[in-house]
């Protein structure tokens, strides 16, 4: 991941692939806002899995909505991986956002 200086982000190519994956199931049950972070996964996923971080964020929001939305017709083993891909992409978010640490004296 970057620095929080940056605005955007560098993911592991297995989870580029996976939230991929996830959000075409988004586009396909027309969960609101899956179309864009799809579109932009699914070319990240093909080179350097750099993204902006307001895209992984709603990405995120869209696999959590996607994960609700079909808990009941699921099995319980890919709603837990896609609830998994959905809070990795929530955490790198939050790595991003928070303050770099300060080495040295004040």
């Amino acid at each position: 991941m970057t620095s929080s200086f940056h605005r955007t982000l560098t993911l592991p190519a297995p989870l580029c692939e996976q939230a991929a994956h996830h959000l075409e199931q988004a586009v396909q049950r027309a969960v609101d806002g899956a179309a864009a972070p799809w579109r932009a996964f699914r070319e990240a996923a093909t080179g350097s899995c750099t993204l902006p971080v307001a895209v992984v964020e709603q990405a995120a929001a869209c696999l959590l909505v996607l994960a609700a939305e079909s808990a009941q017709t699921v099995r319980p083993s890919a709603l837990r991986a896609l609830i998994g891909v959905a809070l990795h992409l929530r955490d790198a978010v939050h790595a991003a956002q928070r303050p770099a640490l300060t080495t040295g004296l004040w």
